[in-house]
């Protein structure tokens, strides 16, 4: 049998317990702003660089946790892998309760794809967030059934 590299392994598959994005951004603030301010997160966690800004922080909210770090704190830490920090691309995808109050939160984000149905019954709207991440919020319909 040839095997493949993707391809699961024959032993038992672990469990996956917590998805937790770290965000690689220019700088760490206006990103904490966006979650707290907008949609009532906590910081969780910060880290000062020398100069005082930050380098990472975190923040959550409802199981939710997203993280951030700044491009310069990683080519710091690895310089040769500083060439891996371009060329990369995330959306965040996060389904809601409150379509409206989604809407009303994001005033002013730059739009990306806005408000639209789609054909799998969810409402939907991109947003670029301030490290210049898309973040789409879905809510799906009740189905009768």
């Amino acid at each position: 049998m040839q095997h493949t590299p993707d391809a699961a392994p024959a032993t038992v598959t672990p469990r996956l317990t917590r998805l937790t994005p770290i965000l690689i951004v220019d700088a760490v603030e206006p990103c904490l702003r966006f979650w707290v301010d907008r949609f009532g997160f906590a910081t969780a966690n910060k880290v000062p660089g020398e100069d005082g800004k930050l380098v990472f922080a975190s923040v959550e909210r409802d199981g939710i946790e997203i993280m951030y770090q700044t491009r310069a704190s990683v080519a710091e830490a690895r310089p040769a892998d500083a060439g891996e920090l371009n060329g990369h691309s995330v959306a965040l995808f996060l389904e809601v309760d409150d379509f409206d109050a989604v809407e009303r939160a994001v005033q002013g984000a730059p739009v990306v794809k806005p408000r639209h149905e789609t054909f799998y019954g969810s409402t939907e709207l991109y947003v670029r967030e301030p490290g210049g991440n898309v973040v789409g919020f879905a809510w799906m319909a009740p189905t009768n059934g």
